[in-house]
């Protein structure tokens, strides 16, 4: 048997462990490391796991991954979130479907400062969905709608899917937070959109607004303020190259720890959950990059990704219709499988590919994270859609399922406007140093 049957067939293998439910990290080690003895031998898989392994959990670069995580966990729960949602509610609120505008534009915000959509997620379901209620929003609209905006924490520096992939394609990882910004700020608007059209042609789904004064709405930056600073110094201070990620991360995570101070918010006991918090989220994360380095060392070996990127170059088809193909799996693939697990999985497959047809390797880790954020609200594995569910049982998963589905078709159209108008991502990323 070839290397590239048993690349062929170390890939299939590795989708049956998932079915299987088997976590996504032994999945990957667990095939990387069979599929590397037998092309090799057992000595040499051994010695990739145990320096894969290593060089992952010791990785300086990585460091990023366990900062903004504490950052982000500091802010949610010295009650940065209630924040951020009052002051949006206060600037959208008057508006026919006003607190589900709010709610993403608090998505938005909190995903500034926390780099998970699953944890942007559930961070706004307890915030913005009891109010909601209490103003008699259509339930599964309500649910909907959170579970679509906590994907936009998937897109807003500081993105754990974009650090990881940063990793994986040696690209800077201060050009891909650079490069999230604009596109997270389309897709928010393009969601605000989708809900002005949703209750103007279905007022049923939202009461009448509200309307709030100005006095009110200018008074409630005040709780914003800090955040607001704290994010544009750890993007500023890199976009202008005065630090690095892992320099802006170390700050981010001090900057959050003296905000939840000056708040009156800081004690043993909440630095002590954050921190619990913290190292149970980067130690997953983390695991599942050493298993996919594993996986991606023994797909280098049998030559599988090289001879893709020759059959799908070879196509009698333009590169964007090769990319419209790469796209479309990204669409299937992430119905089935976690954001992070399908970087991981998929990068190393495709990377080659996009290298082969010049295309910009920034602009493609930034139209990957979009495609993956339909994933996370997509049936059947749809994260988001599960965590809210989860927290809100008066809303049944097939409700919550329905009330995202209008968000599939402006994240189609955000991802329509990265092919047709690649300047989006590549415009303000040539102005980093």
């Amino acid at each position: 048997m070839s290397a590239i049957h048993i690349g062929i067939l170390g890939i299939a293998a590795l989708f049956l462990l998932l079915m299987t439910s088997m976590p996504v990290a032994f999945a990957m080690t667990f095939v990387g490391l069979a599929g590397f003895a037998l092309v090799v031998n057992w000595g040499a898989a051994l010695h990739v796991l145990v320096t894969d392994y290593y060089d992952t959990f010791a990785s300086y670069g990585l460091t990023v991954i366990p900062l903004f995580v504490f950052m982000g966990q500091v802010s949610f729960h010295s009650g940065i979130s209630r924040k951020l949602f009052a002051a949006a509610q206060s600037w959208f609120g008057w508006l026919r479907g006003g607190l589900a505008m709010a709610a993403v534009g608090a998505c938005t915000a909190f995903g500034a400062i926390c780099g998970s959509g699953p944890a942007t997620a559930a961070t706004m379901a307890a915030v913005a969905l009891p109010e909601m209620k209490r103003y008699k929003y259509h339930a599964g609209f309500a649910a909907g709608t959170v579970a679509a905006g906590g994907s936009i924490g998937m897109m807003i520096p500081p993105s754990i899917v974009f650090i990881v992939y940063g990793v994986l394609t040696e690209q800077s990882i201060g050009k891909l937070f650079i490069a999230g910004i604009v596109p997270g700020l389309m897709v928010a608007a393009l969601f605000m959109l989708t809900i002005w059209l949703l209750c103007r042609f279905n007022p049923a789904l939202a009461p009448p607004a509200q309307a709030v004064s100005w006095r009110k709405r200018l008074r409630s930056l005040r709780g914003v303020g800090e955040t607001l600073a704290l994010f544009a110094l750890v993007m500023g201070g890199m976009f202008a190259g005065w630090f690095t990620p892992t320099e802006a991360a170390a700050i981010g995570a001090a900057g959050s720890v003296g905000i939840a101070c000056l708040a009156g918010k800081c004690s043993m006991k909440m630095l002590v959950t954050a921190m619990s918090e913290t190292l149970r989220t980067s130690c997953m994360v983390l695991v599942i990059v050493a298993g996919a380095t594993v996986f991606g060392h023994f797909l280098q070996i049998t030559n599988v990704p090289m001879e893709l990127a020759a059959w799908l170059a070879g196509l009698p088809l333009p590169g964007w219709g090769v990319m419209l193909l790469i796209i479309l799996f990204y669409l299937v693939a992430g119905a089935f499988l976690d954001a992070l697990a399908l970087v991981m999985l998929t990068v190393p497959i495709f990377y080659p590919v996009v290298v082969e047809l010049n295309f910009d390797l920034i602009w493609f880790g930034v139209l990957i994270v979009l495609v993956t954020q339909m994933g996370v609200i997509s049936p059947p594995v749809g994260v988001n859609v599960y965590v809210v569910s989860g927290m809100d049982r008066s809303s049944s998963l097939p409700a919550v399922f329905k009330g995202a589905m209008p968000y599939l078709v402006a994240l189609i159209v955000a991802a329509l406007l990265l092919v047709a108008f690649p300047q989006i991502v590549t415009v303000p990323t040539s102005w980093v140093r």
